[in-house]
């Protein structure tokens, strides 16, 4: 077994897998793999539109959940994260989503220096090969190929042509130079496979001699005199050490990193010593600051009989499966999330802060519960809640499932955002391109209308869209809550970095796949004291008249 390199990455995730395949480009430095789960190999994680059972899969998830949720009626949410290579990037949804130009322009209004629009555009230029994306704001040679399902199910134009009669914009790719509006989704399905963080970066990498991977259980990070020399392990029962002759890289989720820090002694002082843990650097911002996105699936009958409903027997599903082991082909070669709409919730709000992924069959994300009828739904939610919660370790044994409190839906404008949103799915599905198609609405029950009875259906029916983040939040450092410094360094400990998605200091416009990539990607650079890509100089489109419309 490997038991030294000059860099660990903890974590074979969306941003470990990056790191890893850059890292080692040239052959110059030596980096070594930590992940606990196995192999990705099979149809139920490969095949895209079995995308609800390894989320649900203990040998391939995580298995967190929340605390009871004091403001959800007491509800345990589920917290999928991948537990097998590529991480969460293969148990997730496929769905692409940069983000918008303001997140980061929040980003660095907030501490981050260097993470900008301008700055981050060229690393999503980097990691990208897009089809059918537009031109000079895409790339086109990267390891991530980025696709679009084929939409041949009419509903798909349907709810695009709905939300133009609306009002709202057209746009072509949301990805690109125009986010607000309705189009076409996109997702990271490659030739029909899923095309996950482990097949675009981890195992190209993994073939180079200069990269190793270990199966194991990281316990904590090492720490001697305030600096970062390797990770304690835990494999085949035995505990052992693997040294780090440059950094130690935390790569293992906004759930996984803080838990890992704290139990390495960095985190509140009053916290770790609760836990008998000694403190190496107090730094109370440790797994504060979660961030999640909630969503409602708004779920309506459909008249006529096209949706998928017809493919949820064993038969279909058998037919379904035949097909995309032999051709790699048909309906089990995409995720089905194939049309999408960002709109802004209210006029005032300068970009976007309502998200749609529309699919054909009224089902819920995990696959659960289907509807038993022809019908169709739009997943849709906030995307900027100021609802924070908090990861906290339960004890100081690194076998212990952490404490997660997301805190969703504490202030009053969450609730009125979520109204806001049932509302204005009525309306659009209510429009003259739905007509052939639309029935009466399912969920929420046609007498739910006011905002009592929408509230209480809320508090029921809301589901995490699985997109925790934040908790190892980057800023300044003097910023008391920063984590990490723009550079992803550890603040009070040498050579030790975060790179995923918990160092966002806020949550992105969309899912979270794309900007843990890029965070990877551009971390890289960041490890290596390259000189970063040139910023950009594209102009992001932005409604002329933000401030007085709504659409």
């Amino acid at each position: 077994m490997t038991t030294s390199a000059d860099f660990i990455i903890i974590g074979s995730g969306s941003s470990g897998s990056a790191l890893a395949y850059r890292l080692s480009e040239g052959g110059k430095h030596s980096v070594l793999v930590l992940e606990y789960g196995g192999s990705d190999i099979g149809p139920l994680i490969q095949m895209p539109a079995a995308l609800s059972y390894p989320m649900n899969m203990p040998l391939y998830d995580w298995g967190f959940e929340s605390e009871p949720e004091p403001h959800l009626g007491g509800r345990r949410l589920a917290c999928p994260r991948g537990k097998v290579i590529g991480g969460s990037s293969s148990i997730n949804g496929m769905v692409y989503v940069r983000g918008n130009a303001g997140d980061y322009q929040h980003w660095e209004e907030s501490g981050a220096q260097g993470w900008g629009y301008a700055d981050v555009l060229p690393y999503f230029q980097r990691m990208e090969h897009s089809h059918g994306g537009q031109q000079d704001w895409r790339g086109s040679d990267g390891p991530l190929h980025v696709t679009r399902g084929p939409r041949e199910n009419p509903l798909y134009k349907a709810f695009v042509n709905a939300g133009e009669q609306a009002g709202y914009q057209v746009t072509a790719d949301y990805n690109g130079e125009q986010q607000e509006g309705f189009g076409p989704m996109e997702q990271t399905v490659w030739k029909g496979r899923r095309w996950s963080a482990a097949n675009a970066y981890l195992k190209p990498a993994l073939k180079k001699p200069s990269v190793n991977m270990i199966k194991c259980f990281a316990r904590r990070v090492i720490i001697e005199n305030g600096v970062a020399t390797g990770v304690e392990i835990e494999t085949g029962g035995k505990v052992s050490v693997v040294k780090a002759n440059r950094e130690v890289i935390l790569s293992a989720s906004s759930i996984n990193s803080p838990k890992i820090l704290m139990l390495s002694g960095v985190g509140s002082a009053a916290h770790l010593r609760e836990h008998g843990i000694t403190v190496v650097a107090d730094r109370p911002g440790v797994g504060q600051n979660l961030q999640d996105h909630l969503e409602i699936y708004v779920q309506q009958q459909c008249l006529q009989p096209i949706t998928l409903y017809s493919k949820l027997n064993l038969f279909s599903k058998a037919r379904i499966g035949l097909q995309w082991l032999l051709f790699k082909s048909g309906e089990g070669a995409t995720n089905h999330f194939e049309s999408a709409a960002f709109i802004r919730s209210r006029a005032g709000v300068p970009y976007p802060d309502i998200q749609y992924h529309f699919i054909p069959v009224a089902i819920r994300y995990d696959g659960k519960s289907p509807v038993s009828a022809h019908g169709f739904q739009a997943h849709v939610g906030p995307m900027r809640s100021d609802s924070r919660g908090s990861v906290t370790l339960r004890s100081g044994d690194p076998k212990d499932k952490p404490r997660i409190l997301f805190n969703y839906m504490s202030t009053d404008k969450d609730w009125e955002d979520f109204r806001t949103c049932i509302r204005l799915t009525d309306e659009l599905f209510a429009q003259e391109a739905m007509k052939p198609f639309a029935g009466s609405r399912i969920a929420p029950p046609p007498e739910v209308q006011s905002d009592e009875q929408l509230n209480e259906f809320i508090r029921g029916a809301v589901e995490s869209a699985y997109h925790p983040c934040g908790t190892c939040k980057m800023g300044a450092t003097g910023d008391p809550m920063a984590v990490v410094d723009p550079e992803l360094k550890v603040i009070g400990v040498d050579r030790l970095r975060v790179i995923d998605s918990s160092i966002f200091p806020r949550i992105p416009n969309g899912n979270l796949n794309a900007p843990s990539i890029m965070t990877g990607e551009k971390g890289s650079d960041l490890v290596l004291g390259k000189q970063p890509l040139p910023a950009s100089n594209q102009i992001p489109w932005e409604h002329p008249d933000w401030q007085h419309s709504q659409r």
